[in-house]
């Protein structure tokens, strides 16, 4: 069954910064490319951080409320103007990026990233190699694609990929439909284990958000067979040898 991968939509031309890029730069970067943020690589190329426009933005907002004089009676709020007066001093991309970077390896499926930028709040995703070396960027929008196809491409993929190819099942089995990316599995199936199986690679499947299933079974596989009670009395009074 064909799972999409980061890798497949990924972008490779990648607009990075060094961690000495200077604050000016960076920000004429985001605004010549058009982008809201980007990694910050080391000399191996290896990702060490993210810069996005909110980093600039924290950092121009800290220089503006900069205030030398102003005391803080509380120990959070010194902590907090410590580190207000730390982003108003930064001048590079090393000083202001986000540490450490979230990153993703170009095998992992493109649902599996999504759940990543959803759980970290984060827009883009930097792709790297076995040895954390910068390869490529998953924007938010490049994985959304996925999310696009019709119900119609659902649905056939689930009848050839996973019906037919992945559990060899015989022809309308199965009768599936999809809307708005909820698949719905009809049929009769003939082990009572193929269900959880089937609804399991359904749910694999790009672009589906959710399953219902109204799958019965003729066999129910799933249950110990029972010994008859004759055989029972008699394997309990056989003699010992």
């Amino acid at each position: 069954m064909k799972t999409c991968k980061v890798g497949e939509v990924m972008t490779s031309e990648v607009i990075g910064a060094r961690r000495e890029t200077p604050f000016k730069d960076v920000a004429r970067l985001l605004d010549q490319h058009r982008i809201s943020g980007l990694p910050v690589v080391d000399a191996d190329d290896k990702v060490v951080g993210v810069i996005s426009e909110t980093d600039l933005v924290r950092r121009q907002a800290a220089q503006a409320e900069r205030d030398p004089g102003r005391r803080f009676p509380l120990s959070a709020l010194r902590r907090k103007a410590r580190r207000r007066a730390a982003e108003a001093r930064a001048t590079t991309a090393g000083q202001l990026m986000s540490t450490p970077a979230i990153t993703v390896h170009p095998e992992q499926r493109v649902a599996d990233a999504a759940r990543v930028m959803e759980r970290h709040h984060i827009e883009r995703l930097p792709v790297v190699d076995e040895e954390d070396r910068l390869i490529g960027i998953a924007t938010r929008r490049d994985l959304l694609r996925v999310f696009l196809r019709t119900d119609e491409e659902i649905r056939q993929e689930i009848i050839d990929e996973v019906l037919t190819r992945a559990m060899c099942l015989p022809p309308h089995t199965v009768i599936v439909s999809v809307r708005d990316g909820v698949a719905t599995l009809e049929g009769r199936l003939e082990h009572r284990s193929d269900i959880p199986l089937a609804v399991q690679l359904v749910w694999k499947v790009d672009g589906v958000v959710g399953v219902m299933s109204s799958l019965t079974f003729r066999i129910d596989d799933t249950r110990p067979p029972e010994t008859h009670p004759s055989r029972r009395i008699a394997h309990h009074w056989l003699p010992e040898r």
